[in-house]
């Protein structure tokens, strides 16, 4: 029952966190306009343009299973953090930024995403091609996100732009890394043995 809870407080963590990070890094809202063009201000960009994407919300689904442990338990808890998530998000928006909200067309996106990517993310501690699968999917959700949807909403290319970019490669690639080293690692343990 701890894990379901945690799930749910870290999915109401992350979503409170992203909408914050969006209103004050936004030069048009009452919190970011005073932060425009300082460390802050950029900080919050970058920040902004992190959590505010499709990968890092799968990541958390995946986090929170992997956290869970069991198939079952991580596929509640994945669909529970990005319920908490998306209400948090829009609660906190609605708070800082006087937004409207989405939140049921999100919550109903959310459940189905979060059983599965909280399934996946239990899955990673599975020896094998399946945990190398499930350990491999927010990596290439992120470089896909990438390709398809870098984080530019802007036509310049602005240093937060470019900061957020490094990151999200980065880890794609450290992500990419550690879970084929985990693989090989098994692998060659597995055949000492």
């Amino acid at each position: 029952m701890k894990i379901i809870s945690g799930g749910f407080a870290i999915g109401v963590a992350f979503g409170a966190a992203t909408a914050l990070v969006n209103a004050l890094s936004s030069p048009y809202s009452e919190l970011g306009m005073p932060l425009t063009g300082t460390v802050v201000g950029m900080t919050a960009k970058v920040l902004s343009l992190l959590f505010d994407a499709g990968w890092s919300w799968a990541a958390l689904a995946v986090l929170t299973g992997w956290l869970a442990r069991s198939l079952t338990r991580g596929a509640v808890v994945g669909a529970l953090s990005l319920v908490g998530a998306t209400v948090a998000y829009y609660v906190t928006d609605a708070t800082v930024a006087d937004a409207g909200t989405d939140t049921g067309v999100w919550v109903a996106v959310g459940v189905p995403f979060g059983l599965v990517l909280g399934a996946l993310g239990s899955a990673i501690r599975r020896p094998g091609a399946i945990g190398l699968l499930a350990a491999l999917v927010v990596p290439a959700g992120a470089a896909a996100q990438m390709i398809v949807m870098p984080p530019r909403p802007h036509l310049t290319i602005t240093p937060s732009i470019v900061v957020a970019e490094v990151i999200v490669w980065t880890c794609a690639v450290l992500g990419t890394a550690w879970a084929v080293r985990r693989f090989w690692t098994q692998r060659n343990t597995a055949a000492t043995v």
